[in-house]
């Protein structure tokens, strides 16, 4: 186990997650195209939070806690739900045990409200790190869905599973500073950003590590219900 951590794990074997580094500067705010105002409508948004095995706990909980509280500050908010290939159970990123070609993580175990099957279209379509990025039917629902949604937002590696279904060829994205350079390497057609804690290119918006998708959750909520509410969820 020496020298193991949720990075290695995750980097080596069959997912691209994380890790355990939150993102290293905070960079500035990259919006390659004009702020859209959203209308909101009078009823709470439907919101779908793609999950899968190995999914990094804060790249959905925290922009989880930011949609939730949305509906705290007189609005209606987000109506959040869980959204995965099959009902489960998976488990989320957590522990590395094992050894050897048994190394694995053992987390949180949870059960998704629906699968690609009979889920809701959402309005917005949240991805972070997790397993099968190239999951051909996890990249053919996120096209169909992506096509009527406001937003489509990764966090974290949770870009590469964007960029594997090729909606943003052409776009600017980031990802997690650590894994910058195969994202480059693997997505020539994207225009990949460093620095920056997120980019909003109109539907596609991508968060750098960990934390930053509480920032591109926030501006979210800001382009529905203007900076004010923002601000309120924040506080």
């Amino acid at each position: 186990m020496a020298g193991l951590n949720r990075r290695s794990v995750l980097a080596g074997g069959a997912a691209l997650g994380a890790g355990a580094a939150a993102l290293a500067a905070t960079g500035t705010v990259n919006i390659s195209a004009a702020l859209q105002k959203l209308s909101p409508g009078a009823d709470r948004i439907p919101l779908a939070i793609l999950m899968d095995n190995n999914a990094t706990m804060i790249d959905f909980a925290g922009p989880w806690e930011v949609f939730q509280d949305a509906s705290v500050v007189d609005v209606p908010g987000f109506s959040i739900y869980t959204v995965a290939a099959g009902p489960g159970p998976y488990q989320t990123t957590g522990n590395v045990v094992g050894a050897g070609a048994d190394v694995h993580m053992t987390g949180l175990k949870f059960a998704p409200d629906y699968t690609f099957a009979n889920a809701p279209p959402p309005r917005v379509l949240v991805m972070g790190a997790q397993s099968g990025r190239a999951d051909p039917a996890k990249l053919a629902w996120i096209r169909a869905v992506a096509a009527k949604a406001d937003i489509v937002m990764s966090v974290c590696t949770g870009a590469f599973v964007l960029a594997n279904t090729g909606l943003i060829d052409g776009l600017s994205a980031t990802t997690h500073h650590d894994f910058f350079d195969s994202f480059a390497t693997q997505f020539p057609k994207v225009k990949l950003v460093r620095g920056t804690r997120f980019v909003d290119n109109g539907k596609f918006i991508s968060a750098g590590g960990l934390t930053s998708g509480v920032d591109a959750a926030l501006h979210v909520v800001q382009r529905y219900y203007g900076p004010a509410i923002a601000q309120q969820v924040a506080d």
